[in-house]
């Protein structure tokens, strides 16, 4: 392609070239950039009356160019790109109008080299041979003088000492002589260097025939010590010490990797001999034992609750050092019930011996020993699963920009390695200031220092994945491999097989998991980008990594943007450049992204992201740090800011932060940044910033929960401190049926009346992909109709319904499966939107959806419709992850049907609900999109333990629909006020994440949730406790620190304004009769709480919460009078 041409725009994305052809706004500006969806195809670009119109220029097999243009008229070849243009100058050529103005292309500013003394550092370079190929002044015998001449003189500067004169008289007689000749090969077609190869062979003709000596040696003690012995392989192949012709490196290679190979071997042998068993086994966590408190007849005894994660049983004992006779096996642990009123109450729901249900209430010293405890819960639960596979497993994700000083004076025989057994708590800086690896890097992989931490009784519970994302790292892969493994091999006792590696010069990423999980790793793929200098540099860009775990999709993404506060802009677009060539995943995905091609996409690094304050609050900002007051920072935060305005990382989530900012330290100490810098042009400031973070994206209605999200403050070698984060993922299984295929009913999923609305000037028709690896093949619709155009946007009806067949008709699977969108033009094939839709929210009747469409990071428009699924008989599996639910209103412990207060159901839809549940936070006075929200219709649900109707909702809410037709061209298909809030904090995220709406909670009580979420509760015995309902998966939630008016997702409003229900609506509907004496509460919980208790801010355990946002809903007192609440009691 012509890149000097004016009408050459390259890469540049659709959305892009639109907007500078509107901004020409004249008929007959054109431009022309690469195709999205064809390798060395081109887009012709057109202006015509407002509507862009794009012409596909595709290469034949003779590479010559043509242009897919108006029926009926010839087709033209041309070989240059630049003679095509010409030539389409002309009229009557098949397009909408011949071309006339060459849009220019918007000059982009390259990167600036690093704020520092020195240029960023390049990676080794290459000599060749034939430089005089690509020069007209320089013949190729000049240049291969000029190169011997210059290894000459480097010659003449280097210590020879202690080379031997041979190897010195051989040496240069090669850069004399014999480099010549090499040059002529290398011209002649052979790279070999045959004089080059000779000459290594004489400098290490000892070496190498020590290699042949040792070789066969070590082979022989590698084949003791391995189990198997096969027919036919006790010979190590000959030509590994045999052969002394083969490459003295190749041979050294073979000899370190047999070392290796030895290493690994004696000390799985060792480990498994003396019981250690280090390599393959899981770790052995200690008894852990927690002091409590139960209230019995209103008196509070202290309690002690010891877990034996290996033992799988749960003591409760009076006294710490008292008997332990009683006890709970993990199969009669049947839930865990978290109160979001008092932070530190946890109820356990216990089967005993006479199959009775027994709810046991605690409270802990702490919300971080709850969650230590259920963590404890949750690994035993999980340890003595009877489940083949896994279906949720914790992931760490670390992040930590080195300093690029850990390795630059340590002397060259003291292995880096090494220096993780200094005695000293952090090595002491050089005269250059360099330091050294820190002795003690255990608190970042165990979730400890500032932020949302873990507490010390999970230490010892080990993570399924580490995925570990460094920048400016000077270790080698091996070195930082080995180090990685041997700190989580002293922290788990576990030897974490290494997944993945992957290293653009100083950025690096890392996953070990699990030996038990080996063999459930497949499909994996590594790929990086640069966008350093000119984006040819690696000294900026990313590296990623993605793997299918069963089958789940995985991706983890590490990157190091543009510094500097000012360059927020570059940042941006350092962003789009990752999702756009960062190539991972199904290839049979292309269409999409790397945020729609994976269930689970992580995104961490040194984004380098700024706060936006003045140079001259430095000192205030410090000050505000000592006080541990983050919010105002926090609200000048620029990625925070670039989210809320859907710049970057769109559908993005992340964790709150509630720790100090990771950037500028000075070195050696957490305690005063360094945030001045002396430079020739003056002072440069790097005020304090949360350069180093960790979000995440995951498909709709699958469960993430972060329960970690902090740095170290014990990790000083570096201006930065490193990030770490913990989840918990839910994931699927390579489902294999129970059914009999050939029996079964076939499964089916329908989707119809889909209207999409897209932010585009292009005039094209539109049609819609269908992919997911549950279905038997790719789904294409035809062509949808253009109902209304106006400036800027498209409607587009696609009133067909698309059968899709998938392959599996089971619930148990289809329930995890998820169908990616993808809206194409007819005339280039490319995308114009793509998205998600789960199938679990279809798994009880017919449910519309509404979902954002995206496109290389940008919002590009809005698809709406309605899905339904068919599935075979069958009932799907409770999950791990739904062992732990939120009980969301303490004020009634016992509701169930049952006369005996103690035996109770074990899941209510009205006191408890799952934090697994889908959520949907909120930004400062306007609903952040989260890309997806799903309206149910349809069923009028009898209640599970009442039998009337949910007296909060509206008759649109519970009416019955049925599948719409053809809607008129101003129907708006968005309806953000029916996406579901998050059940546990709506505005505990960050401030671009504030809950706007929030419904107080209900009290005794069922309200129906939506039907996606309701399974038909049992018919028969009213004394029977109701049927569990099925539980969904979130997009994302934590489990501490609810703020204020934490929402509900028992309720959907039709409308958005705030309820403050009276003391009739919090408690019982008028209709209903009071509950039985046996049915209430115990005397323990108070008989008539206000309804806002757990509403009021001061409850909220951290001072560090987000400050209200305008537009916010705030708690109210005194709204309605209490005289009336009072009489509904």
């Amino acid at each position: 392609m012509s890149n000097n041409q004016p009408w050459c725009h390259g890469n540049i994305t659709r959305s892009k070239a639109e907007n500078l052809l509107s901004k020409a706004a004249r008929d007959g500006s054109f431009l022309i950039r690469d195709s999205e969806s064809v390798q060395g195809a081109y887009a012709l670009c057109v202006l015509h009356q407002n509507c862009v119109h794009a012409y596909r220029i595709l290469p034949n097999e003779d590479k010559k160019l043509s242009v897919q243009a108006s029926e009926g008229v010839p087709i033209r070849f041309f070989s240059l790109l630049s003679e095509l243009v010409e030539a389409y100058y002309s009229p009557n050529m098949g397009l909408v109008t011949h071309l006339q103005y060459s849009v220019q292309r918007e000059e982009e500013l390259d990167e600036e080299p690093e704020s520092s003394n020195q240029p960023p550092q390049l990676p080794p370079r290459k000599f060749t041979s034939n430089d005089g190929k690509d020069s007209e002044v320089k013949t190729s015998e000049q240049a291969c003088k000029s190169l011997a001449d210059t290894f000459l003189m480097r010659l003449q500067h280097v210590d020879m000492s202690t080379v031997p004169e041979e190897h010195q008289m051989a040496i240069q007689d090669y850069f004399r002589t014999s480099i010549y000749l090499d040059a002529e090969h290398v011209q002649n077609g052979n790279p070999n260097l045959p004089s080059l190869k000779k000459l290594t062979m004489a400098l290490c003709k000892n070496l190498n025939n020590e290699i042949s000596r040792t070789l066969p040696t070590l082979e022989v003690f590698h084949q003791s010590l391995d189990q198997q012995f096969p027919s036919g392989m006790g010979q190590f192949p000959k030509h590994m010490y045999a052969d002394s012709s083969e490459s003295i490196s190749f041979r050294l290679e073979q000899l370190t990797k047999l070392l290796y190979s030895i290493e690994d071997k004696a000390k799985n042998a060792v480990f498994n001999a003396t019981g250690y068993e280090g390599g393959h086994r899981k770790s052995l966590i200690p008894p852990v034992t927690f002091e409590v408190k139960q209230e019995s007849l209103g008196i509070s005894m202290k309690v002690f609750l010891k877990v034996d994660v290996e033992s799988g049983k749960l003591f409760i004992k009076k006294s710490k050092d008292g008997p332990e006779d009683k006890y709970f096996v993990h199969n009669k642990i049947l839930q865990l019930v978290k109160s979001q009123k008092m932070h530190a109450k946890l109820v356990i729901v216990v089967e005993t011996e006479k199959e009775k249900i027994l709810r046991k209430e605690f409270v802990f010293e702490n919300t971080k020993k709850r969650e230590g405890f259920c963590q404890l819960l949750q690994q035993m639960k999980n340890k003595h699963s009877e489940k083949p596979e896994p279906d949720m497993i914790t992931v760490f994700v670390g992040t930590w920009n080195m300093g690029n000083t850990i390795k630059a004076n340590i002397p060259m025989n003291l292995d880096s390695r090494l220096i993780l057994c200094c005695s000293c708590k952090i090595c002491s800086p050089d005269s250059t200031g360099n330091a050294g690896l820190p002795h003690n890097i255990n608190s970042w992989f165990q979730c400890k220092g500032q932020g949302k931490t873990k507490d010390d009784t999970a230490d010892h519970i080990p993570h399924d994945f580490y995925v570990i994302g460094t920048q400016e790292d000077p270790l080698s892969e091996r070195e930082w491999a080995d180090t990685v493994k041997g700190v989580l091999r002293n922290i788990t006792n576990i030897s974490f097989k290494q997944v993945v590696i992957h290293t653009l010069w100083n950025i690096r990423i890392i996953v070990l998991v699990k030996p038990e999980h080996e063999n459930r790793i497949s499909h994996v793929f590594s790929d990086s980008v640069k966008t350093g200098i000119a984006n040819t540099l690696g000294n900026k860009g990313a590296v990623g990594v993605s793997f299918m775990f069963n089958g789940t999709s995985f991706s983890f993404v590490n990157s190091h943007l543009t510094s500097g506060s000012e360059k927020k802009l570059r940042r941006n677009q350092n962003y789009i450049n990752i999702l756009r060539f960062l190539n991972l995943g199904d290839k049979k995905l292309n269409p999409f992204d790397i945020t729609n091609r994976f269930t689970h996409l992580f995104w961490l690094g040194d984004l380098n992201y700024r706060v936006e304050f003045q140079s001259t609050e430095a000192e205030y900002m410090v000050t505000k740090i000592k006080q541990q007051q983050y919010q105002e920072l926090l609200c000048k935060d620029q990625l925070s800011m670039e989210m809320n305005d859907e710049k970057v990382f769109l559908h993005f989530n992340e964790e709150e932060i509630s720790f100090a900012p990771t950037y500028r330290f000075e070195r050696y100490t957490r305690e005063k940044y360094a945030y001045t810098k002396a430079k020739a042009t003056g002072t440069k400031y790097n005020l304090p910033s949360w350069c180093d973070r960790i979000l995440w994206k995951s498909y709709p209605l699958v469960h993430v929960v972060c329960q970690a999200y902090g740095c170290t403050q014990d990790i000083m070698t570096s201006d930065h401190s490193p990030v770490f984060a913990s989840f918990e993922v839910g994931v699927a299984s390579q489902f294999v049926s129970k059914q009999d295929l050939n029996s079964a009913p076939q499964g089916g999923i329908q989707i119809m009346n889909c209207m999409a609305t897209l932010q585009t000037k292009s005039k094209t028709k539109f049609f819609i992909e269908y992919h997911s690896s549950c279905l038997e093949k790719m789904v294409k619709t035809s062509e949808g109709e253009n109902m209304e155009h106006t400036d800027g946007s498209i409607k587009v009806w696609f009133g067909n319904q698309a059968q899709l067949t998938p392959i599996i008709s089971d619930p148990e699977y289809l329930l995890d499966q998820h169908i990616l969108i993808c809206v194409k033009s007819t005339d280039c094939d490319e995308s114009y939107g793509e998205g998600c839709v789960a199938l679990r929210a279809a798994q009880c009747c017919y449910t519309e959806f509404h979902i954002t469409l995206t496109h290389h990071g940008e919002k590009t428009g809005i698809l709406s419709g309605g899905i339904q699924l068919q599935t075979s008989a069958g009932k799907p599996t409770e999950k791990l992850y739904d062992f732990i639910k939120i009980e969301k209103d303490d004020s009634v412990t016992s509701k169930g049907k049952s006369s005996d207060p103690n035996k109770t159901s074990i899941t209510k839809a009205h006191d408890i609900s799952n934090p697994s549940y889908v959520g949907v936070t909120y930004k400062c006075g306007n609903v952040t999109d989260r890309g997806w929200s799903y309206s149910m219709p349809p069923k009028n649900l009898p209640v599970a333990s009442q039998g009337g109707k949910d007296p909060l909702r509206s008759p649109s809410d519970v009416g019955t629909h049925s599948p719409p037709g053809k809607p008129s061209t101003n129907q708006n298909p968005v309806h953000d006020e029916k996406m579901f809030d998050n059940p546990l904090y709506g505005s505990m995220g960050k401030p671009h994440t504030q809950s706007q709406d929030q419904d107080p909670p209900q009290k005794e009580h069922l309200t129906i949730p939506d039907p996606i979420f309701l399974s038909k509760p049992a018919d028969g015995d009213s004394e029977r406790p109701p049927v569990p309902t099925p539980r969904n998966r979130s997009y994302t939630c934590s489990e501490t620190k609810p703020l204020p008016g934490a929402p509900s997702t028992q309720q959907s409003t039709m409308q958005k304004k705030p309820v403050v229900p009276s003391r009739s609506q919090g408690c019982m509907p008028n209709n209903r009769p009071p509950l039985p004496a046996k049915s209430r509460p115990s005397p323990l919980e108070p008989q008539a709480p206000k309804p806002r208790d757990n509403r009021e801010s001061t409850e909220l355990p951290s001072k560090y919460g987000p400050a209200v946002r305008p537009g916010q809903l705030q708690p109210q007192k005194d709204t309605q009078p209490d005289v009336p609440r009072r009489a509904a009691l």
